[in-house]
């Protein structure tokens, strides 16, 4: 079993900057993929960033240029770095972990003020 554990939401106003980190413990052979994925009121949980095992990184297009997606292979972290925030960005984010199965997250609300 592996456990997911995430940190760093909290209450910004837009333009600010939050980091959010994702710790996987556990029976952890291969992380294939860890990442974040996000859920806005109303809306389908979208995908925000990813990291796959050999480091090649994606991001949505809305969030391109202003999240960074970084890991520490030694610690199975990963962290986003959210910076230029902006109401859009108001969600509750879900960090998940893909080994053999895929592992997700409690979420941690992140909400931007205008």
């Amino acid at each position: 079993q592996v456990q997911v554990v995430e940190s760093g939401g909290g209450l910004v106003q837009a333009g600010g900057s939050l980091r959010l980190s994702c710790a996987a413990s556990g029976s952890i052979f291969r992380i294939n993929r860890m990442g974040w994925y996000r859920q806005a009121p109303g809306k389908q949980r979208e995908l925000v960033a990813r990291i796959e095992s050999g480091g090649i990184i994606n991001y949505a297009d809305a969030v391109k240029g202003r999240f960074t997606l970084s890991r520490d292979n030694a610690k199975n972290t990963v962290y986003l770095q959210m910076n230029s925030l902006k109401a859009e960005d108001t969600a509750v984010y879900f960090c998940f972990v893909i080994t053999s199965n895929t592992y997700w997250g409690q979420g941690t609300q992140v909400t931007v003020s205008s």
